[in-house]
């Protein structure tokens, strides 16, 4: 019983046709493979493109979330505005990567993530003409909670000289998220990992169509349309999303992607529908945890959020969460944990029965 859907789903079975098919392009054309491996970068981009209700030419691609990161906070001003804002409940590669330039004397000011409700209302009143950037998650990791007032923040940050950057990785594919509401200013990081199914390796920076931004930590893809032609005084730099480019990967991912984003779509799997599927699933979730009426000192659910306001996996506070993970594994019930936080995620391939089986398994281990 996979319960691990907020951090890695299941991959779908044409995802290994597709993973041999990129082996089977290298030894028939080797290296002239890459217009097919291009091919598929495209198809990728599109796919992500769609879940956002943008445009394929802002979705540059790379490996993971953190490696778009640097790219991205390399290319901000941050000589002449040193200053990021940002939450304490950012994933580790956010929060490592900015804990370790505040170290380095970049003024790195975090907001409480909770409450979420006011967590952009509480952003914006920190961002000053010193602010080059907001950091921050659209559903946060740690509890699901998710962020709303985007729209006003990123006014308050345009109105600063500010970027806002969004973390989607929490929301796409299990809540909608749509650059059309007012946030087609905004840059978005995500990727394929979790509720997308595409596995490792394809994740995605969003910038707007608008964007001149120089990268510091650039690789030579991101001129790769310029090659033929001399270098000149300035390092040159594509157009559109090329811009944050990188260099030779392995095409290996994106051939997995491109099939799993066929199947999705063929299939009708579009967010809308995938999140009345979380909806049902979390739902089912707490309705049995409390009917199992467990004690609140060892294990409780927060009631004071509501459950439409958290993405795709249900938290539940648990001080020894670790110990309860590890008993339930020999259950053949997968879940995870988060210092005090047990964090069960369903995923469209897991039955109420599967369900109702977990929460079974979750009472007889958790009083232990």
């Amino acid at each position: 019983m996979l319960l691990t859907g907020h951090s890695h789903q299941a991959w779908p079975d044409v995802g290994r046709d597709a993973q041999l098919g990129a082996w089977d392009d290298a030894a028939a054309h080797a290296d002239d493979k890459w217009a097919a491996a291009f091919a598929k970068a495209d198809r990728v981009r599109r796919g992500f493109a769609r879940l956002l209700d943008d445009i394929v030419d802002n979705i540059a691609l790379g490996p993971s979330t953190h490696d778009l990161l640097v790219r991205w906070l390399s290319a901000l001003p941050l000589r002449a505005r040193p200053r990021i804002v940002t939450t304490d409940g950012e994933f580790h590669s956010a929060r490592r990567q900015l804990d370790r330039l505040a170290e380095e004397g970049v003024e790195v000011v975090k907001a409480s993530a909770l409450p979420a409700t006011t967590l952009s209302e509480r952003l914006g009143a920190l961002v000053d003409d010193r602010t080059a950037a907001v950091v921050v998650s659209a559903v946060l990791y740690e509890n699901a909670h998710i962020v709303t007032g985007f729209r006003a923040l990123l006014e308050q940050c345009r109105r600063r000289g500010a970027e806002l950057l969004i973390d989607a990785y929490h929301a796409l594919n299990v809540v909608p998220f749509s650059i059309r509401d007012g946030l087609e200013g905004a840059f978005v990081v995500g990727g394929g990992y979790k509720y997308c199914q595409l596995g490792e390796g394809n994740c995605f920076l969003r910038l707007p169509p608008d964007c001149r931004m120089r990268p510091v930590v650039t690789g030579w893809f991101a001129e790769f349309d310029q090659l033929e032609h001399a270098p000149g005084t300035h390092v040159a730099y594509g157009k559109d999303a090329q811009r944050f480019a990188g260099s030779t990967y392995d095409p290996t991912s994106h051939y997995r992607a491109a099939a799993v984003f066929d199947f999705f779509e063929a299939r009708g799997l579009v967010p809308s529908l995938l999140r009345d599927v979380s909806r049902h699933q979390v739902g089912l979730l707490a309705r049995r945890f409390d009917d199992l009426d467990l004690d609140p000192t060892i294990i409780r659910r927060e009631r004071d959020v509501p459950l439409d306001a958290i993405g795709g996996f249900l938290a539940l506070r648990c001080p020894r969460a670790d110990h309860v993970q590890r008993r339930l594994r020999p259950l053949d019930v997968f879940v995870d944990a988060r210092g005090d936080y047990l964090r069960l995620g369903p995923a469209p391939y897991v039955s109420d029965r599967q369900l109702d089986g977990a929460m079974e398994a979750l009472k007889n281990v958790s009083g232990a």
